[in-house]
């Protein structure tokens, strides 16, 4: 898929994957930006064998915006690999990026975040985050965020996280008379809803959460079994 946006010009661009774990899919979007363009991006993998998905996007104009939302919700013996690449080619361009992932039984997932930052793209604005809790002993997740920047004056902040659901949490939730898996169910969901909760259409929302739910509550069974 490519995408391009003159001046001005905005998209916001949804990429669900909702196939069968017997699927296999591979997708690549290249997105070029010119002036005080914005495209904002949801990629939400919750279904399907193995799953590839790169996204490439190029500020090439002053003042262009991205924001790159995903989300993959990962059952056993899934396996999702996301690859991004963001290139600030020109100055006073911003860019947000947040990832999450929810992974359980034998799965694994691959983030791969890039961001260029080139010398003549000054007064940059970057952001970047991977983070991604682990439901189960035998789910694997590889994350690997870039920087590059070469530029002087720049703001840019990068980080990823992985780790499971904190204890202390799900004891005082229990203490209040929660269930461990209502408990848990609550946590995991609202971990995964903000990357849905900013949709600007409110059907569109709706449905992703309801996606969401089911599919956190398939996870949650099959860890039980």
């Amino acid at each position: 898929t490519e995408v391009g946006l003159s001046d001005g010009a905005g998209l916001e661009h949804h990429v669900w994957q909702l196939a069968g774990v017997g699927a296999h899919q591979v997708n690549r979007i290249e997105v070029h930006q010119e002036r005080d363009s914005t495209y904002s991006a949801h990629t939400m993998t919750l279904g399907s064998g193995w799953v590839r998905n790169d996204l490439g996007v190029c500020l090439d104009g002053p003042g262009a915006e991205c924001h790159l939302k995903g989300l993959y919700l990962l059952g056993d013996g899934q396996h999702v690999d996301n690859h991004t690449s963001i290139h600030h080619k020109a100055p006073n361009c911003t860019s947000r990026e947040l990832y999450k992932g929810v992974l359980a039984g034998r799965s694994r997932g691959v983030f791969n975040g890039r961001i260029v930052v080139y010398k003549d793209a000054q007064r940059s604005d970057s952001d970047q985050g991977n983070h991604n809790l682990l439901l189960s002993e035998s789910a694997r997740v590889d994350t690997k965020p870039q920087l590059e920047i070469f530029a002087d004056d720049v703001k840019a902040a990068h980080g990823t996280t992985v780790g499971q659901l904190d204890a202390q949490a799900l004891f005082y939730m229990q203490s209040r008379g929660i269930s461990r898996d209502q408990a848990m169910r609550i946590l995991t969901g609202a971990f995964a809803r903000e990357i849905v909760e900013d949709l600007s259409e409110g059907p569109l929302r709706e449905f992703g959460v309801r996606l969401i739910n089911q599919q956190l509550m398939e996870l949650q069974k099959e860890q039980g079994e």
